[in-house]
């Protein structure tokens, strides 16, 4: 058996497994899988090490791998021969720095991506919280303004089934809330049920008949506007 504890080696030792032992040995490291550990690195990686396929290795391992042999980048990759297998040392050196500072600008990319996601959740919860908060706040000022009419219409109405013959206007009094309300928000009405105004196919929508703009009409259900927004037409008729 094997007396260094490793992974399952061929019985041909490469020179690159050779070379990694004799630096191991100089760190006082004793196996493979303790070198994973030191090195916070895969066995896959390790692996890749002793195939002689360190071209193929990403930096950031190689850094760390050479950190725990107590080594510097450029040394690991002059104990392999990365160096001389590549024009010159300064080239090899210069592409490695390349890399590495590609991988520094992907993973601080990483970063702020993370970053602005997590704000983008922020706002996310904050927005909605506020809209709660609106929402409750509107609720609350709608009730101030109809609560005369909402407290006292349920009794109103069971006295109207009670006493069909109840005068309307004493009804009168108890939607002004409402009429406050509407008043408040800018919503108008466009005319009175009952005037004759001037025809204005914008403003009115006819029920019957015919009319030419600026005939007079009768207002037969009354429409409605919110400053320079029309929301209902007024329903008319031709004055006869």
């Amino acid at each position: 058996m094997n007396s260094n504890p490793s992974f399952a080696e061929s019985s041909q030792v490469s020179s690159a497994t050779t070379v990694l032992k004799q630096l191991m040995a100089t760190a006082e490291i004793p196996s493979y899988r303790a070198l994973c550990r030191a090195a916070g690195v895969s066995e896959w990686a390790i692996k890749q090490l002793r195939k002689d396929r360190i071209a193929h290795m990403r930096i950031e391992t190689l850094q760390k791998l050479a950190a725990a042999l107590h080594l510097s980048l450029s040394g690991l990759l002059r104990h392999f021969g990365a160096i001389d297998a590549n024009l010159s040392e300064k080239g090899t050196l210069s592409e490695a720095a390349s890399i590495q500072s590609t991988e520094t600008h992907a993973a601080d990319s990483r970063d702020r991506i993370a970053a602005l996601e997590a704000e983008y959740q922020r706002l996310q919860t904050q927005m909605a919280e506020q809209e709660i908060v609106l929402r409750q706040r509107f609720q609350q000022e709608v009730l101030t303004l109809i609560e005369p009419w909402l407290l006292q219409w349920p009794t109103v109405t069971h006295a109207v089934e009670k006493n069909p013959d109840l005068p309307a206007t004493h009804l009168i009094p108890l939607v002004q809330p409402v009429q406050n309300l509407l008043t408040q928000w800018g919503i108008m009405a466009i005319a009175p049920v009952g005037s004759e105004i001037p025809y204005n196919p914008q403003q009115h929508q006819l029920m019957s008949g015919a009319a030419a703009p600026g005939t007079p009409v009768r207002i037969r259900y009354t429409g409605f506007r919110q400053e320079d927004t029309l929301l209902h037409r007024a329903k008319v008729s031709p004055v006869e």
